[in-house]
């Protein structure tokens, strides 16, 4: 094992099997994070067994190394009693610390297991100052940065709170902010922020039209993190911990990667010899090419590659021919048997990974193929000429853990079964029910399938209003066909120009408008919304939605006590007159993240925007928390990203392999890409009422429209019937 000395950085690694989790703590890991056998953001993963991740936070602790659970999915409605499961099991196992996004999973942990640390996973988006003030103040005793912040920024954010930070250090690195991408949801149902994206970001796209410059690569897909050059600085700006991504990775990687950060963190500052060591064992782990991230810039050129597949690995080369399950290839560097390679798919931009078993050359089976010798092997799946191939693992190199250091004995399971989980569960329960919080669990109730719509009825009658969302104030002049009952304008320095322009000619608005903040404000910009935002407050504009749900924290006064756990009593902290929303963005997805936010002061809550119908049902079928809404209508942003490259082109098509359209913007000082298919939901508005949901959102921004096209929108309402080409999201299937 590796030597560790006192730091004030500490090293985090991923284990995503025990083996990988046994060779970290062996190679000098101050504290491991694992995913929870269920609720993780790497759904996709090999899952540990209870009795397993009893056995490692023993095997941890005897060697002086934390043990972090990440359970850092989102929840849907029906799925707390599992959830509350988890927690009395990880309490009673003294767990570290947990790492978690969903509001309601926070609300569970900070009622009922005050015990439990808990950690603010990046898919909370934590972006700026107001963020780690807010989760400093509800609880969280560590907060995990977005990966988008610069050293400045991290070091004004560490200088304004007095909380723990932690960073991501090496790995993957996601376009879009985390905990805001709808990207694998959208096309197909499959949601990263429940841990089961399949990276579209990762394919081949091209431009529609004609037109000079790149037309088609790897647009989206980003460079590995990779800062071990600049850890001195990182500990300057107030970073606690250094977090290596990868619970997916391979015994080989993990060792590489916390070997040679172990060995940096533990050399006299400046020791080049260390650092070339470290740099040596960093480039054979096989990652994708390295770039310092966002820490050194706020707009880095050098994070995407588009014209490599970001594939993960060492390029061994193209399939030179395909013939009866054998391909063809001269690799470019060794491989041998046992190794795993990965295939991509040039024409589908899909990847498949398989384990070496065997190796031809001239007809005779060998153990390795030297780099440029003609070989063949075997794939358990179709390829074809043209898709590449990677080497992604070998298990050969300083050869693999045996995980012999970590029982997995039969007497963990025993100890598990002594806490009496169902008893601690079925107690909350009945606490619970005491106060009219009902528990459900996921049942199948009637819903009108597509196609089946009714004609929309009076809001009056059923108790749905309909929220009109605007991103420029000339839309208000407009005459619309149906009653709108509120418009929400996203406040931006233009739409707050315009306001600053019309002046009193609003003032007859001011109790229809619902001014949105946008779910990213920059540390440079807050300034612009306090400003904003007291002025518009000064004007009784006393309507707000949003985005993020720190946000709050503009409307707070007296101060910012930390971690007071009757901070959030909204008589005693918000104005009363105030009404806070909250926007889809924030991601409630269950009955309690929407009671988590009526404990900070929201009055009402968009249900997430991914959500299915039967969630919504679920969620709505119990006495209410708050009023529900939905967004029904617009181009909701797929991703939301920091990047912006020379090279992008906004306002154009980019297409995916498999046909799917999507559009480039740039809104909130961010770039954002929307689907040219537009998402409805209107022509079953009634149903959407007769299920409870009590104000439904036309998204208008980001489209120049005409009168007659806003018309022919509103005709959906009016006049509903079947429609082929509006996408449904996930609604009338199974969000996953």
């Amino acid at each position: 094992m590796t030597t560790k000395k006192n730091n004030a950085m500490e090293l985090l690694a991923p284990a995503g099997t025990v083996a990988v989790f046994e060779a970290a703590v062996k190679e000098g890991a101050d504290a491991v994070y694992i995913g929870a056998p269920w609720l993780n953001a790497r759904a996709l993963a090999k899952h540990f067994s209870m009795a397993e991740i009893a056995a490692m936070i023993q095997y941890a602790h005897k060697s002086g190394v934390k043990v972090y659970i990440a359970m850092n999915s989102l929840m849907k409605e029906g799925e707390a009693d599992r959830v509350l499961e988890l927690l009395a099991a990880f309490s009673a196992l003294k767990a570290d610390a947990l790492i978690i996004q969903d509001l309601g999973v926070h609300y569970l942990a900070k009622r009922f297991f005050p015990q439990l640390r808990i950690h603010a996973s990046t898919l909370l988006a934590a972006h700026n100052s107001l963020a780690v003030k807010h989760f400093a103040a509800v609880g969280f005793s560590r907060i995990v940065l977005a990966r988008e912040l610069t050293l400045p920024e991290i070091s004004t954010i560490h200088r304004s709170v007095e909380a723990e930070i932690e960073v991501f250090v090496h790995g993957a690195m996601c376009f879009s902010y985390s905990g805001l991408c709808l990207f694998s949801s959208f096309l197909g149902g499959k949601s990263g922020l429940r841990g089961r994206c399949v990276q579209p970001c990762r394919r081949r796209y091209s431009l529609s039209g004609k037109g000079r410059g790149l037309r088609q690569g790897y647009f989206f897909s980003m460079n590995d993190l990779c800062a071990i050059e600049i850890l001195p600085r990182l500990k300057e700006a107030g970073v606690s911990s250094l977090k290596i991504e990868g619970r997916m990775r391979s015994v080989h990687y993990v060792q590489s990667v916390v070997r040679a950060y172990r060995m940096v963190l533990d050399a006299p500052e400046g020791d080049t010899e260390v650092m070339e060591h470290a740099q040596e064992l960093l480039g054979e782990a096989m990652g994708r090419k390295t770039i310092k991230g966002y820490f050194v810039s706020s707009s880095p050129q050098d994070i995407l590659s588009p014209g490599h597949s970001g594939n993960i690995g060492l390029f061994l080369g193209k399939i030179k021919k395909y013939t009866r399950n054998r391909a063809e290839f001269a690799p470019k560097v060794a491989v041998t048997v046992g190794d795993r390679l990965r295939v991509h798919h040039e024409k589908t931009g899909e990847r498949q990974s398989f384990r070496v078993k065997n190796l031809v050359v001239k007809g005779k089976e060998v153990a390795s193929v030297q780099a440029g010798m003609f070989a063949s092997l075997a794939l358990p799946f179709t390829a074809r000429p043209g898709d590449c191939l990677y080497k992604v693992d070998t298990p050969h190199i300083r050869g693999s853990a045996s995980a012999r250091g970590v029982s997995r004995a039969g007497t963990f399971q025993k100890k598990i079964a002594r806490f009496k989980l169902q008893d601690r569960v079925a107690k909350i329960r009945n606490d619970l029910l005491r106060e009219g919080i009902t528990l459900t669990t996921n049942k199948e109730t009637g819903f009108s399938p597509p196609g089946k719509t009714k004609r929309y009825k009076s809001r009056k009658k059923k108790g749905m209003e309909l929220w009109l969302k605007i991103d420029d104030l000339r839309v208000l002049s407009h005459n619309f066909p149906v009653p709108v009952a509120k418009f929400v304008v996203s406040l931006e320095r233009r739409t707050f120009k315009q306001f600053l322009q019309k002046g009193k000619s609003l003032s007859s608005f001011a109790k229809k408008i619902i001014w949105s903040l946008p779910p990213i404000i920059l540390e440079e910009d807050v300034e612009f919304f306090q400003k904003a935002i007291s002025r518009l407050l000064g004007k009784r504009y006393l309507f707000w939605q949003i985005g993020h749900v720190s946000q709050v924290q503009f409307f707070v006064k007296n101060g910012l006590p930390i971690n007071n756990p009757n901070y959030f009593a909204k008589s005693n902290y918000i104005d009363s007159r105030i009404t806070i929303i909250g926007d889809y963005t924030i991601n409630a997805l269950n009955g309690l993240a929407l009671l988590g936010l009526k404990d900070i002061g929201v009055m009402k809550s968009q249900i997430a925007i991914e959500t299915d119908r039967q969630n919504v049902k679920n969620i709505l079928a119990t006495k209410p928390i708050m009023e529900g809404g939905l967004t029904v209508y617009g181009h909701p942003p797929v991703f939301i990203s920091r990047a912006s490259q020379d090279w992008f082109s906004y306002r154009h098509s980019f297409v995916s392999p498999k046909g799917e359209k999507f559009l480039l913007h740039k809104a909130w000082g961010q770039t954002i890409a929307v689907p040219e298919r537009t998402f409805s939901l209107l022509p079953w508005l009634s149903d959407l009422a007769e299920m409870g949901v009590r104000f439904a959102v036309i998204d208008l921004c980001r489209q120049s429209l005409s009168r007659n096209q806003i018309a022919r929108i509103f005709e959906k309402i009016t006049k509903p019937r079947k429609t082929t080409k509006d996408s449904t999201f996930n609604f009338f299937h199974t969000l996953q």
